[in-house]
């Protein structure tokens, strides 16, 4: 059985947003998502520490704190550096995959143009998290 993921979405573009709840839908997952329009916003959300999500979908190209600042932060944070942080982003530029890798993150994935290409890596995404242990908190 898969187990129903909290996802923290990271994203400040409105339409990437409503294309993975709009994906997440037409695969009839029922994952919880919940959104930050940018990194200043989602340490807000996990400093509650109430509820953190079981995985973290972060764009690198985002205002006030972009995704690396944001990776920084939250890697360096022992309560929250364990939470897997997965880069969904347009960038493919070498610098940033090397420094986010450096800073822990589980998993770098380019956003293909292509709409169905889209699909299928988020669902192998969410498959692939939904099996693996992860540490509740």
């Amino acid at each position: 059985m898969n187990n129903k993921l909290k996802v923290l979405l990271i994203e400040d573009d409105t339409i990437e947003v409503m294309k993975l709840n709009r994906t997440v839908s037409s695969l009839r997952l029922h994952h919880d998502i919940n959104e930050a329009k940018n990194g200043e916003d989602a340490l807000e959300i996990l400093l509650k520490k109430g509820q953190l999500p079981d995985i973290i979908l972060l764009d690198l190209n985002m205002p006030k704190i972009n995704g690396i600042e944001f990776l920084a932060v939250l890697k360096n944070d022992e309560a929250l550096k364990y939470i897997p942080t997965i880069v969904l982003t347009t960038s493919n530029n070498r610098k940033d995959l090397l420094e986010c890798y450096k800073l822990g993150i589980a998993g770098y994935i380019l956003k293909p143009l292509k709409y169905e290409d889209y699909v299928s890596k988020i669902e192998s995404l969410l498959a692939y998290w939904s099996i693996n242990e992860l540490i509740k908190r």
